[in-house]
């Protein structure tokens, strides 16, 4: 039988080993550098660092800036392994939703460019690696948090009778997910639209609301994405605004306040009569009823197209 043949990394630990258990290296005692080791052993550099890589996480020695690697005493081994209870004992406990769950607080209070993989697990108190094991990469991250999102705000399990008012609905409902999560707008892409599981029982209400009415299938797939396009281009500017505010300090109005002179300056030109006029009545801008204004019309002109193929 062939002599099985242990790795040359492997024989240095247990040396190592065996030389701190005997007490040959004391509790504080500096063992040997990676240099020392790549000398006294004949290896190269990568299987000295190993060695004590190796040894570090058996607890058997520790780092100490500026001096070197120490042998571990036993007050640091039961500090480092009550650490490491608690660290697995807080990844043993992560759940998908729970990761979900922080990084949508972490984007609806600081928006969508705060959430990084490292961001979600210090909020958990985790390390970041063991992440990974519930979710794949940010990207999958952000398709969950999109998921959560929809799925937090479902459907009425009996739609109204009309097309105009089931799509009305849909439409308010989601407006108000949208203002919830600024960041959810800008996220969603109507080119490239992601695998949203959640988002699909959006999809077929608007879609049931307008087939079977005339209408072939590229029309009711047009008008479908053109009222989405339309409510989610006009939430983008919620988002925007967060930021605009958070780096300005100033709120939409403020903001205005402090433009004033310079668009009474251009307006004074004489060359733009017609909003000269119209803005020295007074115009008080509101998201929410340029959001109204516009699914109403565009509601009309749906209506306006199902009467031609009625």
């Amino acid at each position: 039988m062939d002599k099985q043949v242990v790795p040359r990394f492997s024989q240095i630990v247990a040396e190592l080993r065996q030389r701190i258990e005997s007490g040959e290296l004391a509790p504080g005692d500096r063992v040997p550098s990676t240099r020392e080791i790549t000398r006294q052993w004949g290896v190269a550099m990568a299987t000295a660092t190993r060695v004590l890589t190796e040894l570090r996480q058996a607890g058997l020695v520790r780092a100490v800036p500026g001096v070197g690697t120490v042998v571990a005493t036993p007050a640091d081994t039961g500090e480092r392994a009550a650490r490491r209870r608690r660290r697995n004992a807080s990844e043993a406990a992560l759940a998908p939703e729970r990761i979900v769950a922080v990084a949508v607080e972490v984007a609806d209070r600081e928006g969508l460019a705060a959430v990084s993989m490292r961001r979600v697990a210090a909020e958990l108190g985790v390390a970041t690696m063991s992440l990974y094991r519930h979710v794949a990469d940010k990207d999958d991250l952000l398709v969950q948090m999109m998921d959560r999102a929809f799925c937090d705000s479902p459907l009425p399990a009996d739609p109204p009778e009309g097309w105009r008012e089931r799509l009305e609905l849909v439409a308010r409902l989601l407006w108000a997910m949208f203002r919830r999560h600024p960041w959810l707008a800008p996220a969603l892409s109507v080119t490239r639209p992601q695998p949203v599981a959640g988002a699909v029982p959006y999809t077929e209400w608007a879609l049931a609301a307008l087939d079977g009415r005339g209408l072939d299938v590229p029309t009711v797939m047009t008008a479908h994405l053109t009222l989405f396009n339309y409510i989610r281009g006009t939430a983008v500017s919620v988002e925007l605004e967060a930021d605009a505010e958070a780096l300005s300090g100033l709120d939409s109005e403020e903001w205005m306040d402090s433009q004033e002179s310079t668009f009474e300056e251009i307006l004074a030109t004489g060359d733009f009569p017609v909003l000269s006029r119209l803005t020295q009545t007074g115009y008080d801008f509101d998201l929410d009823a340029l959001f109204e204004f516009g699914l109403q019309r565009i509601l009309d002109g749906f209506a306006v197209l199902l009467e031609q193929h009625h």
